[in-house]
């Protein structure tokens, strides 16, 4: 399929051809939802965590004695029933929360992303996605022309070696700079617009051999 080719000042220079494997692709919005889902559990970070009477300091000795004192008898200070003891229901960091995706549709789903992204024309393809000098001012001014709306995001997707964008973008809430290899579910579907440059499109199809 042939998209059109823009310049830095989103003039449009030409066509590009995109390949049907990437590009192409009919959009399945469960399996869009499956490969989404997974990335997001498998990223969570499991940070409450309680400890139990194992882990509680202190404790090593009886309270008192077990008999004679009038008083209920006890074991140890880090039981649950103390102030300061091991709690017994807690939330606990072991948990797991990854779920398990098949490599192909997490692909499939990735590609059905930026198949969508192309026919709604979010997706557009720049020669020379480039940056002279790694400041975000540079950068923005250059975006601003490919944004309809002040404030919308964007992805960029540079050639590996321009490592210019990559710093230029860190500074920005609203722009993401991702590798070739490195696209994902998520930021396809975060990012209001995409801008890919025309190289990348080939180390795309280096990375995933189609």
């Amino acid at each position: 399929m042939k998209a059109l080719l823009y310049n830095l000042r989103s003039e449009a220079i030409g066509e590009v051809e995109l390949p049907d494997a990437i590009f192409g692709r009919k959009w399945n919005a469960d399996l869009v939802h499956e490969a989404l889902v997974a990335q997001m559990a498998n990223a969570r970070e499991t940070v409450a965590h309680t400890k139990d009477r194992s882990e509680v300091s202190g404790g090593g000795k009886k309270p008192w004695r077990q008999k004679g004192t009038g008083r209920a008898r006890h074991g140890s200070i880090r039981s649950p029933l103390w102030k300061g003891g091991g709690v017994t229901f807690g939330p606990r960091a072991l948990k797991n929360y990854g779920k398990k995706i098949n490599k192909k549709a997490k692909l499939s789903a990735l590609f059905a992303a930026l198949s969508l992204k192309v026919r709604n024309n979010e997706l557009k393809v720049v020669q020379g996605l480039s940056a002279e000098k790694p400041k975000t001012r540079i950068l923005m001014k250059t975006l601003n022309n490919f944004l309809i709306e002040k404030k919308a995001d964007a992805l960029l997707v540079p050639a590996k070696n321009e490592k210019n964008i990559y710093r230029a973008s860190r500074n920005s809430p609203r722009v993401k700079s991702l590798s070739p290899d490195s696209l994902n579910i998520y930021d396809v579907l975060k990012y209001r617009v995409i801008l890919m440059d025309k190289n990348a499109i080939n180390e795309i199809e280096g990375h995933y051999k189609l």
